[in-house]
């Protein structure tokens, strides 16, 4: 596929781009907005390319198997989301003390405004503390090109790269234009093992290599393309810095603010860290006002602040209440960055609605429709029977004598009416540390609820810690055998296989139960739950029925035949 023409997604456009790289390996955990990366991928990998392309227990996993195919000198990529980059931030800095030979980037889609996250966290100051460079697409094309350019980039300075995409980037579509596929890297293992081993005495000098590496990287920076300065001909006391889709966003309302002041603000657009600081410095140099118009947390406008004598105003989103001027939270739009601008406010067919309007309520956001289980969903079942165990407890949840602490996932919903049964949402294996430690506290019923995967993915040695205590509490994990919320991916370790598992960390056989997530089944499932509860011990409760949107997939190709 040279040369053609194509529509693609965001995260689409980065995996071919990958693919045209040379790739070798795929590595990732599902989280939304960068699961279709691996989709894609793994597309491709099924038309016989010649590459692998797997999910992973978690993003820890993940990027350990991305390290073992870097080490081997082939190219591998990681994908994940935002909060995903958290599991795997150990390999992740320490990534960044080895000797990379094939290269290495780690794909990360962020979620500025929380489509589907519970974090705006912004994965640019990730690269930033683990001194790796980052690139930043703003286009379907970008992430393309980027993503070719970050492998090369990973083996020029021996380095992990971080490729940053954003949500309405990930999952938009535009035409990209490809370019001649390069051939993978032969297979040709690391010959200084000493840039892999980081004992101490190895990893102070590899840190030192690192340290001598910033320099060379500014000067990459300052010289990319796409960090692009633009100061003649144009108001240079007004002086314009965008990054990402901020870019975008600026450029849509760059006709009329030219117009309202007769000439165009002085502009530095920037696409690959760390920042081009001598850049930054040639655009301020006459600026009395600095905005700044980046997607997620104000990275770029911070470092300002130790780049730019302090006489200079920088505005951006951290303004306060008295001096308003981007949103500190949430996403940008034209509209938000026009005001900015000082720009009027743009007319919107919402504005000739009456203000008591539904439509008009929902699309300002006033009024929510929360996400809600499936009708069927095995979930509501299991969630039915542990609320009526719950109201034979005395309390209820909520009282101090009963915890009930969850995790992320389609189960999550759990927490709203009509259920209303989950009392926290912390992140991916929170809920079982969370039980134990409400049980040592005290709580005499202490319930963890979690899914299949998400136990695999960071629930199991919270279990071996609660097992070893034989810690008071009741873990329940609701197995409907696929990754359900991302959209019903392959779970990494198959359900059959589940009991075994659980029990070989030692769990007492007795107080491990299987049980039928059916309504018919609520009443005497909620008999033996109850037992398992009243147990001053670690019980195990499964909850087994396959997910309605699985069974569907995986009939549907049935039907077909």
């Amino acid at each position: 596929m040279n040369n053609a023409v194509l529509t693609l997604l965001g995260d689409e456009a980065l995996a071919l781009g990958a693919i045209h790289a040379g790739l070798s390996a795929a590595y990732g955990y599902p989280g939304t907005p960068s699961t279709e990366i691996m989709e894609f991928l793994q597309i491709k990998a099924a038309e016989n390319s010649g590459f692998i392309a797997k999910w992973c227990t978690n993003e820890k996993t993940a990027l350990e198997a991305a390290l073992g195919t870097s080490f081997a000198g082939k190219r591998a990529l990681v994908t994940t989301k935002h909060v995903g980059l958290n599991v795997a931030s150990d390999p992740f800095v320490n990534g960044a003390l080895l000797g990379i030979k094939g290269g290495l980037v780690i794909a990360v889609a962020d979620d500025p405004g929380m489509h589907s996250s519970q974090g705006e966290q912004d994965s640019r100051f990730y690269a930033s503390f683990a001194l790796v460079p980052c690139l930043e697409p703003r286009s379907q094309q970008e992430a393309y090109d980027l993503c070719r350019e970050a492998f090369d980039l990973s083996e020029q300075f021996h380095l992990p790269v971080m490729l940053r995409l954003v949500t309405r980037l990930s999952h938009a579509r535009s035409s990209v234009c490809t370019k001649p596929e390069r051939e993978q890297n032969p297979c040709s293992k690391v010959e200084d093992k000493t840039q892999w081993m980081l004992l101490p005495a190895h990893a102070r000098k590899n840190y030192e290599s690192l340290i001598k590496k910033q320099e060379a990287l500014k000067r990459w920076s300052a010289n990319h393309p796409l960090n692009k300065l633009e100061t003649q001909n144009r108001d240079n006391a007004f002086a314009v810095i965008t990054s990402g889709l901020g870019g975008n966003y600026y450029e849509e309302n760059l006709a009329e603010l030219t117009a309202k002041h007769g000439t165009s603000p002085a502009h530095l657009h920037i696409a690959a860290y760390p920042l081009p600081e001598d850049s930054i410095r040639t655009l301020c140099e006459k600026a009395q006002e600095v905005l700044v118009i980046e997607e997620g947390q104000p990275l770029i406008e911070e470092r300002l602040r130790g780049v730019l004598p302090m006489s200079v105003k920088i505005r951006g989103r951290l303004g306060g209440s008295n001096d308003p001027c981007l949103p500190r939270t949430g996403e940008l739009d034209p509209d938000n960055v026009r005001t900015a601008l000082g720009l009027n406010p743009r007319s919107s067919v919402l504005d000739t609605l009456p203000a008591g309007n539904m439509a008009t309520q929902f699309a300002q956001g006033k009024i929510g429709r929360p996400p809600q289980l499936c009708q069927g969903c095995p979930h509501a079942d299991s969630y039915e029977t542990l609320n009526m165990i719950v109201s034979h407890l005395d309390n209820g949840p909520g009282h101090p004598k009963v915890s009930i602490t969850s995790d992320i996932g389609c189960y999550s919903l759990g927490a709203g009416p009509p259920y209303s049964a989950i009392e926290s949402i912390v992140c991916m294996g929170a809920s079982i540390g969370m039980a134990r430690g409400a049980a040592d506290a005290g709580i005499p019923y202490a319930f963890a609820v979690i899914g299949d995967s998400t136990f695999i993915h960071s629930g199991i040695t919270a279990l071996i810690d609660a097992v070893e205590a034989n810690t008071p509490m009741t873990l329940i994990i609701l197995d409907n055998s696929t990754v359900a919320m991302t959209g019903c991916q392959t779970t990494a370790f198959p359900s059959v296989k589940l009991k075994g598992l659980i029990l070989g960390t030692g769990l007492d056989p007795i107080h491990y139960l299987e049980l039928e997530a059916k309504k018919q089944l609520a009443e005497e499932n909620a008999v033996k739950l109850q037992k398992e509860a009243e147990y001053t011990g670690l019980s195990v409760v499964v909850f087994k029925r396959e997910c309605l949107e699985t069974a569907r997939k995986r009939r549907k190709p049935e039907k077909q035949q």
